[in-house]
Formats: C-alpha cells, sequence, structure tokens
C-alpha cells in the first residue's frame, strides 16, 4: 500500500526535468550530484571513503566521512557540486520527508556500485575504457532483417570444463580467441564468427538482486550462484557475478566493454535484454524511497497493479520514469556502445515511451540500432490500451516478438502440442503468413517481427520436440514437484546424470533420426522466412536442458552449453552453419519491405504438411534469378511440381548451403520426410 499523502503530492507534479546530467557528473576537478525527489523536504548526499574490501555488509557500515545538504532546485532537483577529487568514494542519498521520515538510498542513476549493489560509487568513466575503446567500431546495419540474432547468457557460454575458456561465467570469456577442442573444432567467440550469427543477444547483463556476487567466484556450481537476472536492481551498472571482481567498481565497467570490443572486432553486434517493466524490490527500491508514489503503477485501492506477475510493475507512462528509460538505455548505446536492446514483457511498457525511445536512438545514436521485444504482459495490468501489443510496433523503429509463427511451428510451448513441424496438420496457411514477414497479421514490414521457435523460457528446441514424441519418460528428463523439488532424485545435479536426452539417436545416422530432423525443420522454417531470425544458443548442436522448462535458477547442471556436443552433432551445426550463410549470401531472404513481399514471393503448392514457394531473386538484386523453398513436414517423401528448367539444389537432406548438392531438371522435384529443400535457377 502507498502512503497516499505522499502519492498525490508527486503525481501532481506536473514539471518533467529535462536535463542529462541526473546522477553523478565528473568534472577535472569536481564533482556534481543530482537527484529528482519533488516529494522530498531535505535530501543530503552521504560520502563514504572508498571501499577497502571487506564483506558487503562490512563495507556498509563503515562510517559516513560526510554529510552535506543537497540544493533544492526548479522541478523538483535536488543538486550539489563538491571541489576535488572524489573518485572511488561511494555515496548515498537521504531523503527526509515532511512528516520527518527519513529514507537512504542508492542513486537510480547511480554508473557504479559497491558489491551487491548497497552503495553508489563515484568513478570516472574514461578510466574504465579497455585499450582500443575509443577506436571501437559498431557494426552497422542497412536493415533489421540482415541480422541473425544469438540468444545467449553470460555464464552458460563458458562455465563448462568443455567450453576450454578461462575466465568461465565472465564478461572475459568472450575476449578468448583462437580455442579449439581436440577435434579442432572451433570453441567461444570464434565458434560465433564461424556459425555466421550478426548479433549476440545477452540476457540481462545489468546489475540483478538474485545472485550473491560475494560467493560467485567459490568454485561451485550452486544453483543459487545462478539466475537468468529479470530481477532488476540497478540498471546502469553491469552485473558484477560475471565480472572478475565484483568489489571493484571500474573491474566490472572494464571487463563488460572488453566483451563487447571482442565481439565488435569480430564484427558481431551487442544486444542487451532489458527488464524496465518492473523491479526486484518495490518498497524498497531506490524509485520508492525517493519519489513514494510514482515510479510503480497502482490499483484503484492503491495497491501496487502486477501485470509483471512479479509483484509490481513500473509507471512507464509518467513522464520521469519515461525519462529514466530513455536515459539509461541511452547511457548503454553511448557509454557501452551496446547495439540494441530486447525488452522484457514490452507490452506493460506504454506505447509512446518506445516510440520515442527508437526514435531518438535512431537519431542521436545510431539508425542500426536494434529495438524489440516481448508484445504481451504476464498478468492484467492498468495500462490497459497503451499496452505495446502487436501491431503497436507499425512504422515506429522496433520489432515484436512473432508468437504467431512459433506456435504454428512447433505447438504449445512446454506441453505436447504440436505444430507444422513437429506433425500438426493444417497449419500451412499460418506458416505461409509467418514466412511472409507476418504482413498479412500484424506488421507494416519484415522489419518488424522477429522469428523464433525457442528462447530462454519455457522447453527449449530439442527438449520440446522430444515431448511432442511423447519421450519425457524415455529419455529420462526431469520432473518436478509442486513444491519446486526434483522428482526421483536427490537434487538437479543427480537427475541431469540420469537423463539421457540423446539416447535414440545413431551417430552413425544423425540426420536420419525423426528429433533431429523436426529441429532442423523448424529453425529451417525461421532461417529462410522474411523478418528477423532469432536462434537460442546451442541449437546448432542440439542443447538440452534435460526437459528443464524453467532452468531460471536451475544451475549450471542444467543451462550450461555442453561444446563436447559441437563434435558429436557436427552434421547438425554444419547445416546450421549453411542455412546463415545462405541467407546472409542471398538478398532474395531478406526484402526490406511489404510491398516488396507482396511482389516477389509467390506461393507455388499448400498441401497438407507441405508448402512450397518462389523468390523472385533477379528482381531484388539477388545474383540467383529465382529460388524456391519446400517445406515438408510429413513423414513421406512428397513430390511436388516446380516451374520448368534446371533447378540447382542447395539444401536438402540435412545439408544446406551456397554450393550446389544436386541438380533438378523434370518440373519435379521429390522433398525426402520431415526436411527443407532449397534450389535456384539463372545465375
Amino acid at each position: 500500500m502507498i502512503d497516499d499523502h505522499h502519492k498525490l503530492d508527486v503525481l501532481n507534479v506536473v514539471d518533467t526535468y529535462q536535463g542529462r546530467d541526473l546522477g553523478v557528473t565528473m568534472e577535472p576537478q569536481a564533482c556534481s550530484f543530482k537527484v529528482w525527489a519533488p516529494a522530498a523536504t531535505q535530501v543530503d548526499v552521504l560520502l563514504y571513503p572508498p571501499s577497502t574490501g571487506g564483506s558487503p555488509s562490512e563495507q556498509k557500515n563503515q562510517d559516513v566521512q560526510k554529510e552535506i545538504p543537497m540544493n533544492q532546485q526548479d522541478q523538483g532537483i535536488w543538486s550539489l557540486k563538491l571541489e576535488g577529487e572524489w573518485n572511488g568514494y561511494r555515496y548515498m542519498y537521504r531523503a527526509t520527508f515532511e512528516d520527518g521520515r527519513q529514507e537512504i538510498a542508492v542513486d537510480p542513476y547511480a554508473h557504479a556500485v559497491t558489491m551487491n549493489g548497497e552503495m553508489g560509487v563515484i568513478v570516472r568513466l574514461e578510466q574504465t575504457h579497455p585499450n582500443g575503446w575509443n577506436e571501437d567500431i559498431r557494426p552497422e546495419l542497412t536493415s533489421p532483417v540482415d541480422a541473425v540474432l544469438y540468444e545467449l547468457h553470460v555464464r552458460d557460454f563458458s562455465i563448462h570444463e568443455s567450453s576450454g575458456m578461462r575466465h568461465k561465467g565472465k564478461y572475459l570469456a568472450f575476449t578468448e580467441t583462437g580455442l579449439r577442442d581436440s577435434n579442432g573444432n572451433t570453441l567461444g567467440i570464434d565458434h560465433l564468427t564461424e556459425l555466421g550469427i550478426t548479433h549476440v543477444h545477452l540476457l540481462p547483463v545489468f546489475d540483478f538482486a538474485t545472485v550473491d556476487e560475494s560467493k560467485t567466484d567459490d568454485g561451485t556450481s550452486d544453483c543459487s550462484l545462478y539466475n537468468w537476472g529479470y530481477d532488476p536492481l540497478h540498471y546502469n551498472v553491469p552485473e558484477g557475478s560475471y565480472a572478475s571482481r565484483a568489489d571493484e567498481p571500474e573491474t566490472r565497467i572494464r571487463e563488460f566493454k572488453s566483451m563487447v570490443l571482442a565481439l565488435h572486432k569480430k564484427g558481431i553486434g551487442v544486444i542487451m535484454d532489458v527488464v524496465y517493466n518492473h523491479t526486484f524490490d518495490t518498497a524498497a527500491s531506490s524509485f520508492e524511497k525517493l519519489v513514494p508514489g510514482y515510479y510503480y503503477r497502482q490499483n484503484p485501492d492503491g495497491t501496487y497493479s502486477n501485470g509483471s506477475g512479479t509483484g509490481n510493475e513500473v509507471a512507464t507512462e509518467r513522464p520521469m520514469v519515461r525519462k529514466f528509460i530513455i536515459d539509461s538505455v541511452r547511457y548503454w548505446a553511448e557509454e557501452y556502445h551496446v547495439d540494441g536492446f530486447r525488452f522484457d514483457l514490452m507490452g506493460l511498457i506504454d506505447t509512446a515511451t518506445m516510440k520515442e525511445l527508437a526514435a531518438e536512438l535512431h537519431d542521436k545514436i545510431s539508425p542500426s540500432i536494434l529495438l524489440y521485444g516481448e508484445p504481451w504482459g504476464a498478468l492484467e495490468s492498468p495500462l490497459g490500451d497503451q499496452m505495446t501489443l502487436k501491431g503497436a510496433q507499425h512504422e515506429a523503429g522496433f520489432a515484436v516478438f512473432n508468437d504467431n509463427l512459433r506456435g504454428t511451428i512447433k505447438g504449445d510451448s512446454d506441453g505436447t502440442g504440436t505444430g507444422f513441424a513437429t506433425g500438426a496438420e493444417e497449419k500451412e496457411d499460418d506458416i505461409w503468413t509467418g514466412v511472409r514477414g507476418a504482413i498479412t497479421d500484424f506488421t507494416a514490414g519484415p522489419s518488424e517481427t522477429i522469428n523464433y521457435v525457442t528462447v530462454h523460457d519455457n522447453l527449449n528446441l530439442w527438449d520440446k520436440v522430444a515431448q511432442t514424441q511423447g519421450l519425457h519418460d524415455t529419455l529420462g528428463f526431469i520432473t518436478y514437484s509442486e513444491d519446486g523439488r526434483v522428482k526421483g532424485s536427490a537434487n538437479v545435479e543427480e537427475a541431469v546424470q540420469q537423463a539421457n536426452p540423446y539416447l535414440l539417436v545413431d551417430p552413425d545416422r544423425i540426420l536420419e533420426n525423426e528429433t533431429v530432423r523436426r529441429c532442423l525443420l523448424a529453425n529451417g522454417i525461421v532461417l529462410t522466412s522474411q523478418g528477423v531470425p532469432l536462434l537460442a544458443a546451442g541449437d546448432e548442436f542440439l542443447r538440452s536442458k534435460y526437459g528443464d522448462a524453467n532452468s531460471h535458477e536451475s544451475g549450471d547442471s542444467v543451462n550450461a552449453i555442453r561444446w563436447e556436443k559441437k563434435q558429436t552433432f557436427k552434421p547438425v551445426y554444419d547445416y546450421y552453419r549453411g542455412l546463415i550463410r545462405l541467407r546472409r549470401e542471398h538478398p532474395a531472404f531478406r526484402l526490406r519491405t511489404r510491398e516488396e513481399i507482396e511482389k516477389h514471393v509467390r506461393l507455388l503448392e499448400k498441401g497438407i504438411g507441405l508448402l512450397a514457394y518462389e523468390l523472385a531473386g533477379k528482381a531484388v538484386g539477388d545474383s540467383w534469378e529465382r529460388i524456391i523453398i519446400i517445406y515438408n513436414a510429413s513423414k513421406e517423401t512428397r513430390t511436388t511440381s516446380v516451374p520448368s528448367g534446371t533447378w540447382n539444389v542447395v539444401v536438402e537432406q540435412g545439408q544446406a548451403g551456397t554450393e550446389t548438392l544436386r541438380t533438378a531438371k523434370d518440373g519435379q522435384v521429390s522433398v525426402p520426410a520431415i526436411s527443407m529443400t532449397v534450389m535456384y535457377s539463372g545465375e
């Protein structure tokens, strides 16, 4: 419940501060503080000497060195300028309210914090640049459809023994090049380059609440050290558990930049998964302490609304909240050279904020910054018709996840429900809609749809396909009881050891396995559709999470990427790599506009479990005159009529790329069961 007395005061504040200097601003021999706290009668800066280490609670209990009153200005701003050198000093704000109540809070605009985010820290950001930072070049995109996105969790990437990386679970793992397994397969960042993706989409890397940063380097893979990070603490600071030293405020900043720089050197962009729809704490958050009742939406009875399903939702439609979000995203794009942002539960962010944000980023920073998000909320929200749902993105400079196509391809997310690639019939019309960039569904053009089958949420692709085949028990998948305990095992680690996700795959005939073929068909559709494709990390070598449909805190035993699977499932990896190359080298798969799709994508045949269509290559500047794509989801070989002439087959039977595998001539082509064929004529 929110204190009504404060709430009314603040919600009636019409003034919005326009300046871009909230938080701490450093000058050569001075430092300025600015905080927005319109309901406060006094705000003080509490200064603490630079940290001498010790546990977070010991650091917090060190004595305040100075308490300095701030000056009240217009528009609810409190400010203070200090002469001298304050780099490394820790600071907090103390707000006093009319009723005498006092709150001590971390600066919501803090750019650096102590371990576990207990206090803000004053840093000179120019001292956090790694070597070569000023020469860093952002990979540019002509259009969002040129991107191939790859969703990845920082810790998952490197934590497993088979990764060969030294900086396990850390930002710096991305800086390790030249790594190979005993069979000569590339690992780590070189694997990403070789695969051909254009952007790594990182699960949350801002400072989040649920991992104790003081314990992450004790060598265990305890589940409590693991989280996806959808529990924001400090929006403008990198997460400390991914840094080599969480207790050194500058280190996490420098290492995050080193990761970005390393990826940029490989031509790969960096996308941050951002969670501006809710915070971990409500009453204890800096937002609520400094401006009670303003930053969170309320129900009519004054309780916090819960459209996020996590206990609160951020009131993005209020001017100073909107400003905070835009300032924060701009800060990551400018200070950290981040190339894009994926918005968690974007439905809970009002459309006006998303439109303003997109316009500002594309105008002020780079037109090739990618913005996309989930066009839904979790539970009911008072935001109502301002919610950013499918269709709200029309010509607004951002894209939305296409859950329509996702469900059409695979079926439901966690159950045995099937889609086109997993054996359901009569899905062909919906596949045809998705293949054409959803332009007859909810988009104004293909750059507004993110096409995908699975991401971190729910069953991953291998596990979902196995589930639709009724293989859950055969493969020993993990089952949880209602109280969250693992059934039939002492713990998660033991359950993983007992599972055997690949039991039915003959290592000598991988591409003949039905589960494998269904996986390849599912992402084959994603990679050949108009729009922006997104893959989940590890799909390219059949990653399993052992049937765990919500592994957000299941630990490394479930989540770690097992790099030895790259060799085990090399034909699968080669197929993904070939499809990505095909897409990136041929503009016919990356049409820019609704008009181009209407004109140059033509249906050839649609039948039960079958879809065949043609792309006009030459008309859109492709080196191939005509391209035919055929999806066969049925369990038998299907023969379909194609225009006469000679066709060069480049994708067939688990082989993919731009080289001709064979030619087809007689106006007919046979497509093997549960597979995709791509062929072209005229060069």
